[in-house]
């Protein structure tokens, strides 16, 4: 399925995963294209993240005093990874030429104990593309819910990156979070800095500026999230990618600074944006 406006057009699929396949603007990739024929969610462009973002450290917690365990949900992960909404199934609710709205429905027991229902709306303009979650507790308990987007940005075109924040979550070998540090602490991106470097970063970023300006030789593009106070890193080194992915809670939160119930009947949204500079 396509959408597009001015010089941005952008392919998903519309029923696996809520994922995003391309994302190009003037014909060149802005977003990592999904192979042809590939339904993993890990070669897709963007993918979206719900009820949790990142990892749930070996898949237990406590929630309302109750203890919780979730079996890792996809081959080769050791912790649940991202939640349940980008292994699910996705119907279309709207679409015209410029947008589309998919919806997906959770029941509770199946990877998570809640059940909920989540719509991603994707929209483009002249400007780029905002991307919307809206999450609704369709339960009658009151649940955690951490919410987030995973876009894969393509690397070729991209000089430097530069963004503000408070702390970065020093990671150990699992990369589960295990202390702040000075935002600075992996390299100052306030200032800019390119992506060529030996080692693997795959951290968060909390207190983020919900901005962060991506250098291209073909024009810059920002990044901007709204609801979202942390935003992970990863740049894996020699790889054709990289991803800035706005968040609106950090690894393992349900561990480490839980979210605020989301009481039935209450609904939880995260905004991003991938636009012209």
């Amino acid at each position: 399925m396509r959408i597009a406006a001015g010089d941005w057009q952008l392919d998903l699929d519309p029923h696996r995963g809520g994922m995003i396949r391309a994302l190009t603007r003037q014909g060149r990739d802005i977003l990592r294209p999904m192979p042809e024929g590939s339904t993993e969610p890990f070669e897709s462009a963007c993918f979206p993240l719900a009820p949790y973002v990142n990892r749930i450290a070996h898949g237990r917690f406590a929630w309302d005093g109750t203890a919780y365990t979730l079996a890792p949900n996809h081959e080769g992960q050791a912790h649940p990874l991202h939640g349940t909404a980008w292994l699910g199934a996705w119907d279309i609710e709207a679409d015209d030429a410029h947008s589309v709205t998919q919806v997906h429905h959770h029941k509770a027991g199946t990877g998570w104990d809640w059940p909920f229902t989540l719509r991603q709306a994707l929209s483009l303009s002249p400007d780029g593309l905002e991307a919307r979650l809206e999450l609704h507790n369709t339960g009658s308990r009151a649940m955690p819910v951490g919410l987030g987007f995973h876009p894969w940005f393509a690397r070729s075109a991209v000089t430097a990156i530069a963004f503000e924040a408070e702390a970065v979550w020093l990671a150990d070998a699992d990369m589960l979070p295990t202390q702040t540090a000075p935002a600075d602490a992996l390299g100052d991106w306030s200032r800019g800095a390119g992506l060529e470097r030996p080692d693997l970063v795959d951290h968060c970023y909390a207190g983020w500026g919900g901005a962060l300006r991506i250098s291209r030789t073909d024009g810059d593009v920002l990044l901007e999230g709204d609801a979202a106070p942390f935003l992970h890193l990863y740049v894996p080194p020699g790889e054709d990618f990289f991803c800035a992915e706005p968040q609106s809670t950090m690894p393992d939160a349900v561990n480490r600074m839980p979210p605020a119930p989301l009481s039935p009947g209450e609904m939880a949204s995260i905004a991003m944006r991938i636009r012209n500079v």
